[in-house]
């Protein structure tokens, strides 16, 4: 049963396509799995009978459903073969005119999945550590812990970089 109708979920499509399939690209690394999760998220938004208050509660449902989807789709067989995040040449934009950011951004990827998955929401999405808590299902004391040893670990990646 359809509980939006078209025009709502083309708005909310618009909207929050890009950010969701980021969050996803994140976690999967691998182009291909990121985009079915985030075909499979919106799939579910179609059908949901979930009671939405607002559209940022809209935003984290899909997220938290698409970060599920690679969860499963990582524990699946075809999770083998990947492409590594640096071979995406028309993945989102993360470079500036001095190609900074996109260094950057690549140093985040090369993090362990659940540090990368917690920087990309906390600075790119701007999600505080109570909605990274809800958003990947974990507690809010293991968000803060993760979020600051990826901290550590990107300062590190950060401080080799310089040296």
């Amino acid at each position: 049963m359809t509980y939006l109708d078209s025009a709502e979920y083309d708005r909310i499509a618009e909207k929050y396509l890009d950010s969701v399939y980021r969050a996803t690209l994140t976690y999967c690394k691998n182009k291909e799995n990121a985009e079915d999760a985030v075909q499979n998220a919106f799939i579910k938004l179609f059908s949901t009978d979930t009671q939405f208050n607002d559209d940022e509660h809209i935003k984290r449902w899909l997220i938290r459903v698409a970060v599920n989807e690679c969860k499963n789709d990582f524990l699946s067989f075809r999770r083998r073969n990947v492409v590594s995040i640096e071979d995406l040449e028309s993945e989102p934009s993360y470079t500036d005119e001095t190609g900074e950011k996109r260094e950057l951004f690549q140093m985040v990827a090369s993090l362990p999945q659940n540090y990368r998955t917690v920087i990309y929401l906390y600075y790119y999405e701007g999600y505080n550590v109570k909605e990274l808590s809800e958003i990947l299902n974990i507690s809010e004391s293991n968000a803060q812990n993760r979020l600051m040893r990826a901290r550590k670990k990107l300062q590190e990646l950060l401080l080799k970089k310089e040296a």
